[in-house]
């Protein structure tokens, strides 16, 4: 089951689990903004949200490098405790300064103070320090790295991980048809990751790897001219080409592409949420291409009430630590003392949130359900919506 409708303003958020287990637990929708309020004042580091009985820590850089993304997961975690009606928690705040030592001195200090959770801290090295610290006093940790490799078992990552997009775009390109995949990867540690996923995915689902090729990042030519047999052509190979880079990356990608010969109505680009970026919509190499990222819908309403309360549009991560807090209010108001039990953290059926459904897996990371977008006209629509549930595990 997804999310039982809209939560209006004015109403009790409920928040049900159905029996067995059997639907995700809802994060209630953010009701739209009545009136725009004045912007915030800067954050100080190390605050509190809220006077519940139920510590929980919210570690972000407030300072230092990253500040200006953890102060926007700390004003989003803010609107989630008001639209859960002041649930009963007490978030304490604390500033990481953006390095690992920052973050074992947070998460020493929070466990001190009661944290029963750690929602956070941002980057990967951050992560591990307060991990440590967390596996050491036996609690969870939910944190917002994109790195995959620092999950672990009562580590969960809630963040936007490329291996969930891999999947789905892959998924539906074989499901339209598309079954010989070329890929160009650039050398980078975000490529290593995703190369490993794509060449899963595509043996998975049957389909035919034709040719892969590295480039260096920001020179994509020699690497484009080793595909052009493959890629371009009334002879090419592949009827899919799958490129994840940057935006800025993918700026040197396509003229490459264009003095090769590749005909995107040929064979068609795909890639990951990172092309959802009106510099990529412009490119004629990647018009007709296809690309997987979170339903934009949740993010919309999320961002306005954002910007009406703190004066300033947030980052796209800045959902994270939304959901993050309305998880926790959720799991408080259903559960005794399992509420942060790894059972309970990794329910199969997952939870529903802004940016829709997702899941913990028992060794940390996440899975989430996406949509599929076209690149048409300098724009993106939507060409398969987001699942409403996620398939089994294991599928």
């Amino acid at each position: 089951m997804a999310r039982r409708g809209g939560y209006r303003a004015g109403l009790a958020a409920v928040v049900a689990l159905c029996a067995g287990l059997a639907a995700c637990v809802g994060i209630p929708e953010a009701p739209r903004p009545q009136t725009p309020s004045a912007p915030a004042d800067p954050v100080a580091t190390d605050q509190t949200i809220g006077t519940g009985s139920v510590k929980v820590a919210l570690i972000v850089p407030l300072s230092g490098q990253g500040a200006a993304v953890g102060t926007a997961l700390r004003n989003a975690a803010e609107l989630a405790y008001d639209d859960f009606q002041k649930p009963d928690l007490r978030i304490l705040v604390k500033d990481d300064r953006g390095t690992p030592e920052g973050a074992r001195e947070a998460a020493q200090a929070a466990f001190a103070e009661g944290a029963e959770v750690v929602l956070g801290p941002l980057f990967a090295a951050n992560v591990q320090a307060a991990g440590s610290v967390a596996r050491g006093a036996g609690k969870p940790v939910i944190a917002f790295s994109t790195d995959a490799a620092v999950a672990a078992r009562g580590v969960y990552l809630i963040s936007f991980l490329p291996q969930s997009e891999v999947d789905r775009i892959v998924d539906e390109a074989t499901a339209a048809g598309r079954r010989s995949f070329a890929a160009l990867i650039p050398e980078t540690t975000y490529g290593n990751a995703v190369e490993a996923q794509f060449r899963e995915a595509v043996a998975r689902r049957r389909a035919r790897l034709v040719a892969i090729e590295r480039y260096p990042a920001g020179n994509p030519g020699p690497a484009v001219e080793r595909l052009r047999g493959v890629i371009a052509g009334a002879s090419a190979q592949a009827d899919a080409l799958f490129v994840p880079d940057t935006p800025e990356g993918l700026a040197a990608v396509a003229p490459a592409l264009t003095r090769a010969g590749f005909s995107p109505a040929r064979v068609r680009p795909v890639g990951l949420a990172l092309w959802n970026d009106p510099r990529v919509f412009s490119q004629p190499a990647f018009q007709g291409g296809w690309f997987a990222a979170p339903d934009a819908a949740g993010f919309s309403g999320f961002s306005q009430r954002y910007q009406a309360r703190f004066g300033a549009l947030p980052p796209r991560t800045a959902s994270l630590g939304y959901d993050a807090v309305s998880l926790i209010a959720a799991l408080v108001r259903q559960f005794g003392s399992q509420r942060f039990a790894d059972a309970t953290l990794t329910n199969p059926a997952g939870f529903s949130g802004l940016d829709g459904t997702f899941r913990f897996r028992p060794e940390g990371v996440s899975e989430r359900t996406l949509a599929v977008y076209e690149i048409r006209n300098n724009a993106a629509t939507v060409v398969s919506p987001a699942p409403k549930v996620l398939a089994p595990s294991g599928i």
